[in-house]
């Protein structure tokens, strides 16, 4: 956590190379991405900023989730970087929707647009050794869906 006046506070251990994260409308909950995992673990946020209460929101193995959003319902789509997909994802961990991007990676997703029903899709279409090379392979595409969007992203 970093503090306005700049200090920094280590408010979790052991989390498993964090990625994407939301906080919940309420700003109770920070749910966050552990790619390798195959997981979103959930916090609540204390007064103080201070993490407790540490659970599995949703296991997902199988998947490895990189950039989160979440809806207006509590769900959150998650771009799955290995495979392909954009996955709607329940606290619980079933999976609602799916979105395969055809051979190329999911990097990250927000939803947006004038009634936040627009899923904002940025993926990948290279090799990953492109990406020092500094070669153009970054797609943005977008999908309907029937949530909005909610929370933060």
């Amino acid at each position: 956590m970093v503090k306005p006046d700049g200090t920094i506070r280590t408010v979790a251990e052991d989390v498993h190379f964090p990625n994407g994260a939301v906080i919940t409308p309420d700003g109770a909950t920070l749910v966050v991405a552990e790619t390798f995992m195959g997981r979103l673990t959930a916090f609540t946020i204390e007064a103080d900023g201070s993490l407790s209460n540490r659970r599995i929101f949703a296991d997902i193995s199988g998947y490895t989730p990189d950039g989160i959003c979440m809806d207006a319902a509590g769900a959150i789509w998650v771009a799955a970087f290995d495979n392909g997909k954009f996955i709607r994802v329940l606290d619980g961990g079933e999976i609602t929707h799916s979105i395969d991007m055809g051979g190329r990676r999911a990097v990250a997703c927000n939803l947006g647009g004038a009634d936040g029903k627009t899923l904002y899709c940025l993926g990948y279409d290279g090799d990953l050794d492109d990406i020092p090379k500094g070669k153009h392979n970054a797609i943005i595409e977008t999908a309907r869906v029937e949530v909005g969007a909610s929370g933060s992203p």
